[in-house]
């Protein structure tokens, strides 16, 4: 008996030493913030880690504008180029990437998940919804599930043209537009299709942005990737 209240104090503890490593954010949003509580989380339910892409998914090309000045902010938001997404949807862009290659084609990772701290960053640049998740709620980048992405060949390494280049805020990139000609529609369209087939959701304002279809369930995260990559280290 005096072993299990033991054990019992001994978890409230740990659990009040976790819940009090996460930091508070201007939106009192519950939000994993903590290196001990994303440990924890991956320990209960090997789903939440966080995947390496570029790692996990062969062939895949980066082209992670975040880490660059060539963004809507016209400042680097990330200090390296790195895309991690959530097991599930990792394991679903792998199949995705399977399906292109055996076509000649290639996935090029744009933004995967997104730190809160870039969300609060991209939302003070452009405060408006349709283009930028509101920090009062998140964005499906901070909880590991969504992805921008398109199609290369990968001979050439050419890009495939889908009528305008990523983070194009205007009427163009909306997946109803078709003001295109018809070989960006259907490029357009065999992406849309075979990320649909494995389990993605697209946005109708984006024609790159992607969701994992059961995201809800996974927590708005601030771990940057320097601290991702020290536990890939551990």
């Amino acid at each position: 008996m005096k072993r299990k209240f033991l054990v019992i104090i001994l978890f409230v503890i740990s659990s009040a030493t976790i819940l009090s490593a996460q930091k508070k954010n201007p939106y009192n949003l519950d939000i994993v913030n903590s290196v001990l509580y994303y440990k924890q989380l991956v320990k209960e339910n090997p789903d939440n880690e966080l995947i390496d892409l570029q790692k996990f998914v062969p062939n895949i090309k980066l082209d992670v504008r975040y880490a660059t000045s060539h963004n809507f902010t016209g400042k680097p938001i990330y200090t390296h180029p790195r895309a991690f997404l959530r097991k599930p949807a990792a394991e679903k862009l792998l199949a995705v990437q399977k399906e292109l290659n055996a076509k000649g084609l290639g996935l090029v990772i744009w933004d995967a998940y997104r730190p809160y701290a870039g969300t609060l960053r991209f939302f003070e640049v452009c405060p408006d919804s349709t283009f930028c998740a509101s920090p009062a709620t998140g964005s499906i980048h901070n909880r590991g599930c969504a992805v921008d992405l398109t199609v290369c060949d990968l001979n050439t390494g050419k890009y495939l043209d889908m009528g305008t280049d990523f983070d194009s805020f205007s009427d163009s990139a909306f997946r109803a537009f078709k003001g295109l000609t018809p070989t960006q529609l259907a490029n357009r369209k065999m992406f849309e299709d075979v990320m649909v087939k494995h389990g993605f959701k697209p946005l109708s304002s984006e024609w790159w942005h992607y969701d994992l279809l059961e995201n809800k369930k996974y927590p708005v995260t601030d771990l940057s990737f320097e601290e991702l990559e020290e536990l890939e280290n551990d």
